[in-house]
């Protein structure tokens, strides 16, 4: 019985962990939008420009974007830990058991 809620617990993780990284990636389409030199003018879907509002490369200057950009870096850290977390925790019930 311990196993099964284990397993469901860490589904229902592996969710809200996924749940942050969608709102990481929406912040970043955010964030290209307001900035000149990742806005998309080719009319097409393209994959997000992480690594670019990750490193601040060619990200708009103005303070709102900043702040912007340091919260989606704060989600993308939630999902790391979150990551860490979730592989102790395995490591943990399969060296237990």
């Amino acid at each position: 019985m311990t196993g099964e809620i284990f397993y469901l617990m860490t589904g229902v993780w592996a969710l809200a962990i996924l749940a942050v990284f969608i709102l990481a990636i929406r912040l970043s389409y955010r964030i290209e939008a307001r900035s000149p030199d990742l806005t998309n003018r080719s009319g097409l879907p393209r994959k997000a420009m992480m690594f670019h509002t990750i490193t601040n490369m060619n990200v708009a200057r103005d303070e709102e974007t900043q702040a912007m950009r340091r919260r989606m870096n704060g989600l993308l850290l939630i999902v790391l830990a979150g990551f860490v977390v979730m592989g102790a925790s395995l490591h943990l019930v399969r060296s237990a058991g």
